[in-house]
């Protein structure tokens, strides 16, 4: 018995390029991420939803972690750019706001502690998170701080790099371990504890031998 000719396309209708395919992937991935968590993130579901060929997902992707940080990424890469206006305290605040309101949208802080959360168990979605997140977020940062440091706007000694520790990921600690509330005051807190120091400019006293 012959088996039945596959249907022809419908008249008018092209066939998606590769990057079509990648970029409503991805766009279908962020969705799915964003309103049912990461467990919602399977190549069987998002092939389904874009759709797109099962296959062509595992070429792109390693595992659907992998798939699910890079979806993460491509939906907030705009929203996060870091400015230079010459003035490094008034960017580093701006910045800061941003990444705090964006964490403070209930999908996105839920989103985020998910792929964090999984990353401790998946390579490939670490992997994924540092190349296409975490590592471009933390250059933004250190390349502005550096240029600030150039410029003579923060003390030659100051390690960008522990900067970006010190400001960032006191939001990630508050957003992971929710002891004390992430608000946009608690960002200002921490430019302004960073900008001005912590230790009272007073005598400094030697430490008492022990007894």
């Amino acid at each position: 018995m012959t088996a039945p000719a596959p249907p022809r396309p419908s008249p008018g209708r092209r066939r998606r390029s590769a990057d079509e395919v990648r970029a409503a992937v991805l766009e279908t991935t962020a969705r799915l991420l964003l309103e049912d968590g990461i467990s919602a993130v399977t190549f069987d579901r998002v092939a389904r939803a874009a759709p797109a060929s099962k296959a062509t997902i595992y070429k792109w992707w390693r595992s659907p972690g992998a798939l699910a940080a890079e979806a993460y990424f491509a939906h907030v890469e705009e929203r996060l750019r870091f400015d230079s206006t010459g003035d490094v305290e008034h960017d580093l605040r701006t910045q800061l706001r941003a990444f705090v309101a964006l964490l403070l949208r209930p999908e996105v802080g839920k989103a985020i502690a998910h792929l964090v959360g999984a990353a401790q168990d998946d390579p490939d979605l670490a992997r994924a998170w540092s190349e296409n997140y975490s590592r471009d977020r933390r250059r933004l940062a250190v390349d502005r701080l550096t240029e600030a440091r150039d410029a003579g706007q923060i003390r030659r000694d100051v390690d960008p790099q522990v900067v970006v520790d010190q400001l960032w990921g006191a939001c990630y600690h508050r957003l992971l371990l929710p002891d004390e509330p992430l608000t946009p005051a608690f960002a200002d807190a921490l430019v302004d504890n960073l900008g001005r120091g912590i230790l009272a400019p007073c005598p400094r006293v030697p430490p008492r031998a022990p007894a």
